[in-house]
């Protein structure tokens, strides 16, 4: 196959390999470039240890292959990063889609020329296609805190989002976190258990619910592998992609021992089903305070050193407006003798030293090993470092200058033939990300197939963009979502990023049924036309 293809996908994640398969399977002459040297997006990349996934093993995998499901076997009830691994490289090999990509292919700008998109790669080698689709996650551009000193620190330090392949020796080593979100969830009891000492640095407490991992028995897969076509069902119709339904229990209605008892048997289920316990919790203040107070009720419980648990203790934003991490063993790694926890909201971190870090007080910690789980430029941040420019030269970081703006998260107006699998905008981040994964590669799939077959070429049109904008606006506003002002939600992690509410809120299944209707009413928010070809 020659560079000059049908369609070009970027990302070999979930999104990639089910687009390439996807577009192969309809004849499509398609191809993939991946930075990486192998499969998997984010599960190539996040190798930190304790990384894992936070939802249940048996609904975050591809549902579009009944042989596949019933095929593969998961070993825990939430896999980790080398399990969701296997299964890529599983589903690569399988769907033979190896041959379909090239790997260690780094995009480093893609621009319309009137025509054809024009994708050119760090290794000098250049691309074109009629369709360029991307499929480079919500969670992939690492974002390291620029903190003085960083470069002349002595030790040894990483992103989680870039950990070595090789792994990090932290045996009986001086380790500093620097981060307390999902990640640093994770990372933290496993580093505690090697490392000589854990220093965590924490500037937000975050509320965190026990995930109760545990093997997943065959009984279990098997219970599961028979009921796989009610399992999908409920997916499709739900709130967040995820198989089960949120409970229409009205909390403020319970006696206080019921409320409480209601409550313990979740956090004894675990996961994220905790927030699905009861209804409103995103919707009403009262309602989310009656789950934020219990699980601060938990901390105080688990933390032995009263001050510590208080520092742990989130009450400047509702449970589960920031993302809502599932751990094991988190709170319990800080009754440890070998962990410390710092405070940086009330004494920021100053300055890396040579030999740790020094906070704005003066007071130093010697470390050996700095750990950055600060997160990700979430969901812009990918596209915004592709390079990418549209009709007539529009570079996506001047048409983003004011906030990422798309049409269904689907596509941006001013870039003809660009599609965006879970783009700003879309469900994404908010969902199972399979499912949100195949409801989009589908509906790009159906899209595409209408433009080959009519000749046309297909771009968001600016009123339609500047509709879906308020739209998604106004779902975020109708739930406390917005209210965690320090949330990457709304690139409050980014400094100088503008502040929009990056996510659709409005639930999987509604955004599933606008996306139908825009198709079969023949795609009124994009403009269709007879494709143009370059001079």
């Amino acid at each position: 196959m020659g560079n000059d293809l049908d369609v070009v996908v970027i990302g070999a994640g979930f999104a990639g390999l089910y687009t390439i398969h996807r577009l192969r399977g309809l004849g499509f002459a398609v191809h993939g470039l991946e930075a990486a040297d192998g499969v998997g997006g984010t599960w190539y990349w996040n190798r930190y240890p304790g990384a894992r996934c936070d939802s249940e093993s048996y609904y975050y995998c591809y549902a579009f292959s009944r042989e596949l499901e019933q095929e593969w076997d998961w070993s825990e009830r939430y896999p980790g990063q080398a399990e969701i691994l296997s299964y890529l490289e599983h589903v690569a090999d399988r769907f033979d889609l190896r041959r379909s990509i090239s790997f260690s292919t780094t995009v480093v700008s893609a621009a319309h020329d009137g025509d054809r998109w024009v994708i050119d790669t760090e290794g000098g080698e250049r691309w074109t296609c009629r369709w360029l689709v991307t499929a480079v996650g919500c969670l992939s551009s690492a974002n390291v805190p620029d903190i003085p000193g960083l470069d002349g620190f002595a030790g040894e330090w990483h992103h989680t989002g870039q950990w070595p392949h090789e792994g990090v020796d932290v045996t009986g080593r001086r380790v500093g976190v620097v981060g307390t979100g999902s990640t640093g969830i994770q990372a933290i009891p496993v580093l505690a258990a090697s490392a000589g000492h854990l220093t965590v640095f924490q500037r937000t407490a975050n509320f965190s619910i026990p995930a109760r991992n545990a093997p997943l028995s065959a009984e279990e897969a098997a219970g599961y592998k028979a009921d796989y076509a009610a399992i999908r069902e409920v997916q499709q119709a739900s709130t967040n992609g995820h198989p089960f339904v949120v409970s229409d229990v009205d909390t403020l209605a319970l006696p206080d021992d019921e409320r409480r008892a209601l409550f313990e048997r979740a956090w004894e289920r675990g996961g994220l089903r905790f927030r699905a316990a009861v209804r409103d919790v995103l919707a009403d203040p009262e309602v989310n305070e009656t789950a934020s107070d219990f699980i601060r009720s938990k901390i105080h419980e688990t933390v032995d050193d009263p001050a510590v648990a208080a520092v742990l203790t989130p009450h400047d934003h509702p449970f589960a407006t920031k993302r809502p991490p599932i751990d094991t063993d988190y709170f319990e790694t800080y009754n440890r003798a070998n962990v410390s926890l710092v405070d940086v909201r009330a004494d920021p971190i100053a300055q890396i030293t040579p030999g740790g870090v020094r906070l704005a007080s003066g007071a130093e910690h010697p470390l050996d090993v700095l750990v950055f789980a600060t997160g990700f430029d979430a969901l812009s941040g990918p596209l915004l470092r592709l390079g990418l420019r549209g009709r007539d030269g529009l570079a996506l970081t001047e048409a983003w200058s004011e906030g990422a703006a798309t049409y269904l998260g689907l596509g941006v107006a001013g870039f003809p033939n660009l599609f965006t699998i879970t783009g700003p905008g879309s469900p994404s981040v908010l969902t199972n990300m399979p499912t949100s994964i195949e409801q989009h590669v589908d509906w790009i799939a159906d899209l595409l197939g209408h433009l080959r077959a009519h000749d046309l070429d297909a771009e968001p049109t600016p009123e339609a963009q500047a509709r879906w904008a308020d739209h998604v606006r106004e779902a975020a506003d109708a739930t406390l979502l917005p209210q965690a002002a320090s949330s990457w939600y709304l690139g409050a992690n980014v400094p100088g990023k503008p502040r929009v509410f990056l996510p659709y809120a409005g639930g999987f299944a509604r955004y599933r049924e606008m996306c139908d209707a825009e198709a079969q009413a023949g795609y009124p928010g994009f403009a269709l036309r007879a494709r143009r070809r370059a001079a």
